[in-house]
């Protein structure tokens, strides 16, 4: 996330960084590709954290004959005819006085007509069911609903094929008493209310909301539209839509069911159907679960996305114990470049003299910023963002769970367009989402099996403090994160007691999550990162290095799919670990030095899969040692241009790597099954392909035309390479912001890991 704060002019343009060896300029060697992101599955690991990941509409819905039932006759129905403020009743069980209809025995019920200021009241004492057919009315009421269902066991309004019907109220209602509130819908249900058939139905909710049921409400078939001073469509106990035409313009939410007492009611289950909703506050919101196998969806929320407030970062020292250097450095990042701050960094804060960072026995230095614990339950723990927002306007919003098996949804929403507090699941679909807060955001686990996303526009394109891709094509443009998991829990700062000079101690106070992580192999891969934390504290801090969050229980798994990101802010980002053992992931990260392509605070172990990540080199982070699969970090001289060809090849001319970044970058990470510990490899800079280029990542084809940058041999799982050789250092390379890794030199002080080489693979010690 990036941190916005003032620095000098000279703090990001010196230093580690010195002009190309001549050697560098030689022309490239002619290399055939030879499909660089070929997906390698690894071994697959489902993390489940829900039960209700693959509940369908059938799971949650019955229907009986009385909702599916369409057919009538006028031989064994009532007809009731409207005429201006009269009506004539033919038949039994109903009778018209003073305007309006009052249907007092369960049967069928015929409506044609219009009737332009007056109601139909349905009051069955013995609980039966009431069927009204829709059959050409026009009904209106001025200061009440048009249709009210008092009492009965259940009411069905059939659309019969063919026909227009149109239902109406006023502005103002004219109740019995100040205690009274009900009705207010322009056709309101104190039971369960069905609709089908093949007809139209117009409804305009002048004073409130258009529909609503105190119970089930149920919509098998037919064309609806509302329009809505608040709620366009609302159901208590559930809103249950099989098939149809839906469209609603409210000024509230478009569909919503209530029930917040009952865990098994509450919920909204969509089979399928046409959408197009337009709404001031949630498209669709359930009170408890909100299930989609199907449909297609137009909505708008809010305005949509432009309409969103805007997000303004705290800094320099906001947002999770943060400010330079943030919190506790990530457990293990590889080995990272040399560099050592600027002799010109302006002089970090000591809080009245109090070294910031660690002391000579490892424990944090007393000051009593460092003893004031930070709690945070946000969804994003790494920086607090100040956005005013007074309604609640998302497309797709689930209380507990929100599970979509298909359709295909086009989103334009001011607030997050998937939204559960507690866990989102997509399993398919087809995606196009601009949002003006998040694309995708679960409280707690977010799991990707499948479907075809593209966040054109978000804040953070997918957030959850578990974070599971297994299957799918994902595309997330981000202003600030790409992928960030965070949230969750209650993270504590770890350096809470830091003046009883214990930095085991601090950890304790670090909640950890309370969610349950399964995997299919039997194993938990829940990472304690709580100990890790106390690993990293207990080793000193340079320069910057002011302590922040420990490194949280949050979880980024990639297994599967297809995942490109293109962020403002961190690329790939978690406040805990990164796993991934399959898949295709492509990153065009930061331009700022204040984030990075890849920010975790915890671990990031491959061990299958094709990642390549493009970003700025100020907080640029690898793989971690612990990784079975190994990587390049290559970090360039100077920014390269966007669409600038990355190209990396072996001693034997095959290619490990064809990329043009999207933006301006000095960072490429790449990890592919195809890189040996100890293989010689050359990368170069600039050139063409003839190959197809999918997301900037080109395969087959061949390269030419570059400049060869530097050769060199791998020695270790995570080789960090600049344009003199392999090269390491004894800290992290740090910048800016709060919650990630330290600035400069805020990382943790550790042996050099692997073996520092020239480009000749010479040792050199001094390097």
């Amino acid at each position: 996330m990036k941190k916005n704060m003032i620095t000098g002019s000279k703090l990001w343009s010196i230093a580690m960084i010195t002009s190309l060896l001549a050697a560098c300029s030689s022309p490239a060697t002619t290399s055939t590709t030879a499909n660089a992101a070929t997906s390698t599955t690894g071994t697959t690991k489902t993390v489940s954290v829900s039960e209700q990941t693959s509940v369908k509409y059938a799971d949650l819905v019955s229907l009986d004959a009385d909702d599916t039932n369409i057919s009538w006759s006028e031989a064994d129905s009532t007809a009731i005819k409207l005429n201006g403020t009269t009506a004539t009743v033919t038949g039994s069980g109903a009778k018209a006085a003073n305007g309006s209809v009052t249907i007092s025995e369960a049967g069928t019920y015929v409506l044609s007509g219009e009737l332009t200021d007056g109601q139909i009241v349905v009051n069955v004492a013995d609980k039966g069911t009431v069927h009204l057919v829709l059959n050409g009315a026009t009904i209106h009421d001025n200061d009440s609903a048009a249709i009210y269902i008092q009492k009965a066991g259940k009411a069905v309004i059939t659309l019969e094929k063919g026909t227009k019907n149109t239902v109406s109220d006023g502005k103002t209602y004219v109740y019995a008493d100040a205690t009274t509130d009900e009705p207010d819908a322009a056709i309101f249900s104190k039971a369960d209310l069905t609709f089908n058939g093949a007809g139209q139905l117009t409804v305009t909710g002048n004073y409130n909301e258009g529909i609503t049921s105190k119970d089930d409400l149920k919509i098998i078939s037919g064309s609806i539209s509302v329009k809505a001073a608040d709620d366009g469509i609302k159901g208590k106990d559930m809103v249950a839509i099989q098939a149809g035409t839906i469209t609603i313009e409210a000024e509230g939410d478009g569909i919503k069911s209530t029930n917040d007492t009952d865990t098994t009611k509450g919920f909204v289950a969509i089979a399928g159907g046409t959408f197009d909703i337009q709404s001031g506050n949630d498209g669709i919101q359930a009170e408890t679960a909100l299930v989609a196998d199907g449909g297609t969806y137009n909505i708008v929320t809010g305005g949509g996305s432009a309409n969103a407030p805007a997000k303004v970062e705290e800094g320099p020292f906001g947002g999770g114990g943060g400010g330079w250097g943030g919190g506790t450095p990530p457990t293990d990042m590889g080995t990272p470049p040399d560099g050592e701050p600027p002799a010109d960094m302006p002089e970090m804060p000591n809080n009245g003299g109090t070294n910031a960072g660690a002391n000579t026995n490892g424990a944090a230095a007393s000051s009593s910023a460092n003893a004031t614990a930070t709690t945070d339950s946000n969804a994003d723990a790494d920086t607090a963002t100040t956005a005013t927002e007074s309604t609640s306007a998302k497309a797709l919003k689930a209380g507990t769970d929100l599970t979509v098996n298909g359709g295909t949804y086009t989103i334009d929403s001011m607030d997050d367009s998937l939204h559960s507090n507690n866990n989102v699941t997509v399993n398919d679909g087809t995606f196009n989402i601009e949002s003006g807060d998040d694309g995708i955001h679960a409280d707690q686990a977010l799991t990707i099996n499948g479907g075809t996303i593209t966040i054109a526009k978000s804040y953070e394109g997918l957030e959850g403090a578990i974070i599971t891709l297994n299957d799918g094509d994902v595309d997330v443009t981000a202003s600030d994160d790409g992928v960030n998991a965070a949230g969750g829990e209650t993270e504590t700062a770890a350096n809470t007691t830091a003046s009883t000079g214990s930095a085991t101690t601090a950890t304790d106070a670090t909640t950890t999550s309370n969610i349950s992580v399964t995997e299919t192999t039997g194993t938990t891969s829940t990472t304690d990162q709580a100990s890790q934390g106390t690993t990293a504290n207990q080793q000193g801090r340079g320069p910057g290095g002011m302590g922040g969050a420990a490194a949280s229980n949050n979880e980024f798994h990639i297994n599967g799919g297809f995942l490109t990101v293109n962020a403002g802010g961190d690329g790939l980002d978690s406040n805990g670990s990164i796993n991934m053992t399959g898949g295709t992931v492509i990153v065009n990260g930061p331009t700022d030095n204040g984030n990075g392509a890849l920010d975790y605070d915890g671990t990031f172990e491959i061990s299958g899969g094709y990642l390549v990540a493009a970003g700025s080199s100020g907080m640029a982070q690898g793989t971690s040692d612990a990784s079975t699969q190994n990587t390049i970090v290559m970090t360039f001289p100077a920014t390269q241009k966007a669409g600038t060809l990355v190209h990396v090849q072996d001693s034997e001319g095959n290619n490990i790597l064809t990329f043009a970044p999207a933006k301006d970058y000095q960072t490429v990470v790449v990890s592919s099954p195809d890189l040996k510990k100890d293989g010689s490899y050359v990368i170069y800079s600039g050139g063409t392909s003839t190959g197809k280029a999918v997301d900037g990542l080109y395969t087959d084809g061949t390269y030419s035309g570059g400049t060869q940058v530097v050769a060199f041999q791998s020695t270790s799982n995570v080789t960090w390479v600049n344009e003199s050789g392999v090269t390491t250092a004894n800290t992290g390379m740090g910048g800016p912001g709060g919650g990630g890794q330290g600035g400069f030199g805020g990382g943790r002080n550790r042996s050099q890991s692997g073996t520092t080489s020239d480009s000749t693979g010479t040792t050199d010690s001094a390097k």
